[in-house]
């Protein structure tokens, strides 16, 4: 049986790093990012990748059904038994419908927690506004708090930082009301499933022993 965990947030909540600090805390975690999945999909030239693709080329958003498709092969080609943590899916309450339709098909599993990472909105502002991303890995820095050793390049791979032209104050904003929109009803979704948990993902070692102390009880 599937077991599926859902990180939710807003952007700069820290989703993909909470993400990746619980596979290193519990390694037969299995980290999707669907973002990822869905840009492997469209360069892979697959059928769901160029449908995919054709809504990507018009500036439109992929449809839940086709960010389904993508979602549920990658699940089938992986094991039957495996524990997912998903990273930017579902994005809305249609999403995750689907989403319980694919593991209710055949019993293939379930959702079994949902944690909402809540992060005040100012904070959210100076951490997405001051963001540096290297060209190369896609490694995330930040202007102040996470400062690369030599400025302007990535430790990791030595790649050139930049700043997204959207990540300012204005746009950010925008984002976050878009956020706020498109997800309350995917909260209460969840919220009435009894599956949701809200964490506060100030601070990152405590955000991660909430979310730890949950997936053991």
């Amino acid at each position: 049986m599937l077991e599926i965990i859902i990180l939710l947030g807003a952007p700069g909540a820290g989703k993909g790093t909470t993400a990746k600090d619980m596979k290193s805390a519990v390694p037969e975690l299995v980290h999707v990012s669907t973002g990822n999945m869905l840009r492997e999909a469209v360069q892979a030239k697959s059928a769901v990748g160029l449908e995919a693709k054709a809504f990507m080329d018009k500036g439109e958003l992929v449809p839940d059904e086709v960010v389904m498709k993508i979602v549920s092969e990658r699940l089938d080609a992986g094991p039957s038994d495996a524990r997912y943590i998903f990273d930017g899916f579902p994005r809305t309450s249609e999403q995750a419908r689907l989403l319980d339709a694919f593991l209710s098909e055949k019993e293939r599993g379930r959702v079994s927690h949902v944690f909402l990472l809540e992060v005040p909105k100012e904070v959210l502002v100076d951490r997405i506004s001051k963001r540096l991303i290297c060209r190369d890995c896609g490694a995330v820095y930040h202007k102040t708090n996470i400062r690369p050793k030599v400025e302007g390049v990535c430790d990791s791979c030595g790649g050139e930082l930049y700043q997204r032209e959207d990540d300012n104050r204005e746009t950010v904003l925008n984002r976050l009301e878009v956020y706020n929109n498109q997800t309350a009803s995917l909260i209460d979704y969840y919220d009435e499933k009894g599956v949701l948990r809200r964490v506060k993902a100030l601070d990152r070692e405590e955000s991660l022993a909430t979310i730890l102390d949950h997936l053991q009880s």
